[in-house]
């Protein structure tokens, strides 16, 4: 799931820091998650999912490739 996000951080151009102010999601929620200690809730994958264009099975799948469309704010 994470590799995902990761893909999606380098289409976009954002960093996790970014993302975290931009969302409302942690950084410490995203680097627990990063780590392996944290499988992000329903709720956070579908915030994500919007941010970035993408379902929430995107992060559900294995790795792939996605044509990112970021919410500019």
């Amino acid at each position: 799931m994470y590799d995902n996000f990761l893909s999606l951080l380098e289409q976009s151009g954002k960093t996790p820091y970014q993302v975290s102010k931009e969302t409302g999601i942690s950084t410490a929620t995203l680097s627990n998650w990063k780590q392996g200690n944290y499988k992000p809730k329903t709720d956070k994958l579908k915030i994500l999912a919007d941010y970035f264009g993408v379902t929430v099975d995107y992060f559900l799948q294995g790795n792939q490739k996605f044509n990112v469309a970021v919410v500019k704010k």
